[in-house]
């Protein structure tokens, strides 16, 4: 089992962070291009528990694959799960948090995955898997950073 964990400090209110984020269709916009993310499934404007969502995405040594996960544990404006059902992963929990201060929205994400290839899934980790999501993550930051910071120069 392996863990990423992210933190991003957000100058913005929380409410309008938590509707950015707890919108299903915003996942295509915090989405790296090249892994050709499509939510299948119709989305409603806000997610609820239980919710099944449906996508396809392209990943490395996969290529197109399917992945279905559910939101869950969701508490508005400070947290929710996303868990995969079925997907590239052999598992895959995400956490996403939000927690306001004095400078605006600590946002933390943490993900505990274990990777597919019984065995060689270490092997694969340390390669491919773990930098890749590091990628999808940085990505991420950049566009939640000109999204929220405006004032702050992105590198």
């Amino acid at each position: 089992m392996y863990q990423l964990t992210q933190q991003q400090l957000l100058k913005a209110p929380v409410d309008e962070v938590w509707s950015f984020i707890s919108h299903p269709a915003n996942l295509n916009v915090i989405t790296p291009p090249e892994m050709n993310f499509e939510i299948l499934t119709s989305v409603p404007e806000e997610m609820y528990n239980g919710l099944l969502i449906r996508y396809k995405v392209t990943l490395p040594l996969l290529g197109r694959s399917d992945w279905v996960t559910e939101i869950k544990h969701i508490i508005p404006q400070k947290q929710f799960i996303d868990e995969q059902r079925i997907g590239p992963y052999a598992f895959w929990y995400h956490y996403h948090g939000l927690e306001e201060t004095e400078e605006g929205v600590l946002m933390t994400d943490e993900v505990n995955y274990k990777s597919p290839f019984g065995i060689l899934g270490q092997l694969t980790n340390a390669l491919l898997i773990r930098n890749k999501l590091e990628e999808i993550f940085s990505y991420r930051y950049q566009v939640l950073e000109k999204r929220f910071n405006r004032d702050v120069t992105v590198v």
